[in-house]
């Protein structure tokens, strides 16, 4: 028997959020989206997923719509599971009309998992924690 409640939830989480492994592997078959990272310019110095467009949270307002066309989907993220800063920054986009999604994890996440990082030094080699990532494959298959 179907639970059409948790059905239904499970639905529109899965529509409103992504995950690291799903948004390299997007990155990879060229998909078209806007990856954002919506932390501070030294966050982002720090490092930052490779291919994304920095744009802090409380910039998204004034310039979101110069420097992402609407109707390109978006998927943002900030530090991590324990900030709720990607949540403000996707309200902040879907009340511009955006289609946006909630990178799980964050930059935290990302950079575990061993997906390509870049700093304000060029780029980050790190390897996979394999507490969060498969080391001896290139996916969970989940």
């Amino acid at each position: 028997m179907t639970n059409s409640a948790a059905a239904a939830h499970f639905r529109a989480k899965l529509s409103f959020e992504t995950d690291p492994s799903d948004v390299f592997a997007d990155q990879q078959e060229g998909a078209a989206f806007a990856l954002v990272d919506t932390r501070s310019q030294a966050a982002w110095d720090q490092g930052h997923a490779v291919g994304a467009i920095h744009l802090p949270t409380r910039e998204i307002a004034a310039r979101a719509s110069a420097e992402i066309p609407h109707g390109t989907p978006v998927v943002v993220y900030c530090w991590s599971p324990g900030c709720n800063g990607g949540d403000k920054a996707a309200l902040a986009f879907a009340q511009l009309g955006y289609d946006v999604r909630l990178m799980i994890g964050g930059f935290e996440y990302w950079a575990r998992e061993g997906y390509p990082v870049e700093s304000a030094d060029g780029p980050v080699v790190r390897a996979a924690d394999p507490l969060v990532a498969p080391v001896a494959a290139p996916s969970c298959a989940c």
